[in-house]
Parts: structure tokens; C-alpha cells; sequence
């Protein structure tokens, strides 16, 4: 991990939640806020935002129901409940207009708050954050209702009980962690796993964000208030994916010609966290981007 000036710890409220905000910077620079992706947390950009804070003042919420931000008491996070937590951060800090940045549940979420608030974002970019492909959506679109909402029940029910998971140590989290990206170096692996586990009063720990948030709602907008929020961005976007990722390139898929002023950025050799997959070939793009 980069030696760069750790953050400075704060929190915000937002609709009757307390959530967790990192700080990093000088205040008198132009305001970034960098936004995570579902069961991650605000430190897991700590090498992105050391890099940028040399420009800007950079500032990464925990989700509510991640990090050290507080859960709901049902386990229901509509992404609107998230794009009302930026709205409140940016209120919060007071911004007239700042820069953002998304990966995946985090960029869709920037880019809905972008749709809703154009004149507040001078540049956006979002890492995978357009949601299901036009594929997903015609194969999900061919079940029937009923079939889904039932599905959705069932799903609930199975998410609703769960509890964190317990592991005996943080040697045990790190293990599971780099199982699951065993590409990525230790020291990413160890810092994304000191910043992502809570300790339990018995001294075990679990990851930091709620199991039972991990289903989709049946109550969000639709697709096309969603492409709606597209063509009203105005600000230079920047839509980057990885060329070994699961999503669809939305200028393959015909996605990005509902965006007025974006540009499309394929990173070879990366998956979905590509901003760590290939660290340098995505600051690099970052900084051309933001230049």
C-alpha cells in the first residue's frame, strides 16, 4: 500500500443513519468523492485517493450497511436509499459542485445522483456501473412477473436471518480474501482486509457490511427512468470496464449513445475491480480524464 497520509475519520447523518466518511487532502483543493461498490468499504480506495488528493479534496463514505456505517433494521438498501445518502453527504460538505467517481453498485449510484443533480457534477466517472446488460434485461424481462416476485420472496426470506460471517482471526479473514482474488498482491489483500472486518467482542471477526443486504428489490426505479437519468448528464463522463469482467461494454451493447459527452475505456487484463486489477493502466486513464 502507498505511504500517503492516511484519511481523517468523520461522520455524516442521513435519513435517521449515521454513516462513516474518510477524508483525505487539502480542503482548499476541488472537491472528489469516490463512492464503493456493494460488500466493500471507503478504505479499499486508499491507494486511488492518496494519488488524487495531490489535487483534489477526496472524500469515500462507508454504503449504510457498510463499514462502519450503521444497517437498517430490515435489511432493505434500495439503491435510491443510497443515491439519498450522496445527496446528503453533498449537502453535508456544503458543495456547490464537485467531481465523482463509482465503481459498480457505487457508480451506478453516481450515476443516478448525476441524472438527478447535472449541474452539480463537473466530471463523472463510472467503473462499471450501469447495472444488468440489455441481455440480462431481455432474459429477466421473459420471466413473468410473478415468477420474479416470488423468486424475490423466497430470496428474502433465505437473506433475512443471516448473520455475519465468523472467522477466528483476521489470518483466517486475509485467507479468504485472497482465495477469492488470488491475483492481487498481499499488501492490497491485507489492506483490504484490516479496513473490511469488524472484531467481535470475543475476539473473532466478520466482514463489515450486512449479509442480509445482498438481495435486489422488486420496488426500484424502472429501466427507463434509469436511461432517462442518462441523457440528462451533461458533464465529460468517463465509463470504463474490464475487458475480462462480466459486464457488458455499453459501447458494444449500444448503452453509451444515451449519454451525451461520454467516453468508453476497455482495460485489458482486468475484471470488474479493475481499479485494482491494473492499478496504474486505471490512474492513468483516471488523470488523463480529469486533466
Amino acid at each position: 500500500m502507498t505511504n500517503a497520509t492516511q484519511p481523517t475519520l468523520s461522520t455524516f447523518p442521513s435519513q435517521r443513519l449515521t454513516l462513516s466518511l474518510a477524508t483525505w487532502g487539502d480542503p482548499a483543493n476541488p472537491p472528489l468523492i469516490l463512492v464503493h461498490g456493494g460488500r466493500d468499504q471507503k478504505h479499499s480506495w486508499q491507494n486511488v485517493a492518496a494519488r488524487l488528493a495531490a489535487r483534489y479534496h477526496v472524500h469515500a463514505h462507508d454504503l449504510r450497511g457498510h463499514g462502519q456505517s450503521d444497517w437498517v433494521n430490515d435489511g432493505e438498501y434500495g439503491v435510491m436509499d443510497h443515491v439519498y445518502d450522496l445527496a446528503s453527504l453533498v449537502d453535508h460538505l456544503g458543495l456547490d459542485t464537485f467531481t465523482l467517481v463509482g465503481h459498480s453498485l457505487g457508480g451506478n449510484i453516481a450515476v443516478r445522483y448525476t441524472g438527478l443533480f447535472p449541474e452539480k457534477v463537473e466530471k463523472l466517472t463510472a467503473i462499471e456501473g450501469l447495472g444488468p446488460s440489455p441481455k440480462m434485461l431481455a432474459e429477466r424481462k421473459a420471466t413473468p412477473a410473478h415468477e420474479r416476485l416470488h423468486a424475490w420472496i423466497e430470496g428474502r426470506r433465505k437473506l433475512s436471518p443471516r448473520q455475519p460471517r465468523i472467522m477466528a482471526d483476521v489470518t483466517e479473514a486475509k485467507s479468504r480474501m485472497a482465495a477469492a482474488f488470488t491475483h492481487l498482491p498481499d499488501a492490497l489483500i491485507h489492506h483490504l482486509t484490516e479496513t473490511g472486518i469488524n472484531t467481535n467482542p470475543d475476539g473473532t471477526v466478520s466482514w463489515a457490511y450486512d449479509p442480509a443486504g445482498m438481495g435486489r428489490s422488486p420496488s426500484d426505479i424502472s429501466h427507463k427512468d434509469f436511461v432517462h437519468l442518462w441523457t440528462r448528464i451533461t458533464c465529460p463522463t468517463w465509463l470504463v470496464y474490464g475487458a475480462t469482467s462480466w459486464a457488458s461494454n455499453p459501447e458494444s451493447d449500444g448503452r453509451a449513445a444515451h449519454f451525451q459527452n461520454a467516453t468508453i475505456t476497455e482495460i485489458e487484463n482486468a475484471g470488474h475491480w479493475l481499479h485494482h486489477d491494473q492499478f496504474d493502466a486505471f490512474m492513468a486513464g483516471l488523470e488523463r480524464f480529469l486533466a
